[in-house]
């Protein structure tokens, strides 16, 4: 058993720290992703229409969503979110 706690001990203690940062150290490695659906009452509070579709991707370095919507006169505007602060960074 001794031998058991000897070993867990050592490799515990070898083992790398978690990375708190990414490769380039300009941002978190991960984050708390916002909820698509408080990004969508937020956009649905500012823009009137619907929403049609939404994929995830990177948008200058950031995990973001990417909200398609559709405006009553018919045009559809993507909204480019920042999915960790819930902030619309662009849109297309």
């Amino acid at each position: 058993m001794k031998r058991f706690l000897v070993i867990a001990a050592l490799l515990a203690a070898t083992a790398p720290a978690p990375a708190a940062f990414a490769q380039d150290n300009d941002r978190p490695a991960a984050c708390r992703q916002v909820p698509l659906s408080r990004v969508l009452d937020t956009i649905g509070s500012r823009t009137p229409g619907r929403h049609l579709n939404t994929t995830m991707g990177d948008a200058g370095g950031r995990l973001a969503y990417f909200v398609q919507w559709q405006t009553p006169d018919g045009r559809v505007v993507v909204f480019v979110v920042d999915a960790c602060s819930g902030q619309v960074i662009g849109r297309q």
